[in-house]
């Protein structure tokens, strides 16, 4: 299995070089963006750990124009510890998890070993019901539609435009619709990542989805439950 480290700060990337080779993992190491980029879009490698703040092209930026070639080689942001908009802006640009400086190495591990078997074992998101049956192809809620094989979202019969993990998070809520969802379960369901609390992220992206399907249209369909998460359904009279 190969990875690709793009880190500037020499001393880190030496250490995270050495403890990857002795875990087995073949890896190579890119200093700035703009080579991090270039071997990045080689796609020889089974996941990408990836620093917010680089030279002559940062993280984000990086992370952005990789995944308009490749949507699925897995991308694990280093962040500073506590920049809760830093992990937002990664997940937003493309990134699949997180994980905050300083850190131990069997969190590390531990990251890499979930997102490489995520991307091995593609599986749809599960829905809870009493038998097994197929997923549903459209849901309609109100003048809300959503074609799942087409992967498309319409209110009021105009078509909008969402981000891969914009989409993501409706397509949860939405298989789910009626039932209450943590923000644990809607972490670990459509980021593949257990939920940090301290982080706003779940509840950014919520924000989000509401300005751009609630926000200019009537009813309002994405609820919170204060103490519990949040649901779509209708609104109750």
């Amino acid at each position: 299995m190969r990875i690709l480290v793009v880190e500037d700060e020499t001393k880190v990337a030496e250490v995270l070089k050495r403890g990857l080779v002795e875990a087995g993992y073949e890896t190579d190491v890119a200093y700035d963006g703009q080579i991090g980029l270039r071997l990045a879009k080689s796609g020889s490698y089974d996941l990408i750990v990836l620093d917010v703040n680089l030279p002559l092209l940062n993280g984000l930026e990086l992370c952005k124009q990789l995944r308009e070639k490749d949507e699925l080689t897995p991308v694990l942001m280093l962040t500073a510890l506590g920049m809760s908009d830093d992990i937002v802006a990664g997940l937003e640009a493309g990134a699949d998890d997180y994980l905050p400086k300083p850190f131990r190495f069997n969190e590390l591990y531990a990251r890499i070993k979930a997102l490489t078997r995520r991307r091995h074992v593609q599986a749809p998101l599960a829905v809870a019901t009493d038998s097994v049956t197929p997923p549903e192809e459209k849901l309609i809620l109100a003048d809300l539609e959503i074609d799942f094989d087409a992967r498309e979202v319409k209110r009021a019969g105009k078509l909008l435009q969402l981000t891969a993990k914009e989409y993501a998070l409706l397509e949860y809520l939405a298989r789910n619709a009626g039932r209450v969802r943590s923000r644990l379960e809607i972490a670990e369901a459509v980021w593949g990542l257990n939920f940090e609390t301290g982080t706003n992220f779940i509840d950014v992206y919520i924000n989000y989805l509401r300005n751009k399907i609630d926000k200019p249209f009537t009813p309002k369909l994405i609820h919170t439950i204060t103490g519990f998460g949040y649901v779509l359904k209708l609104p109750e009279l």
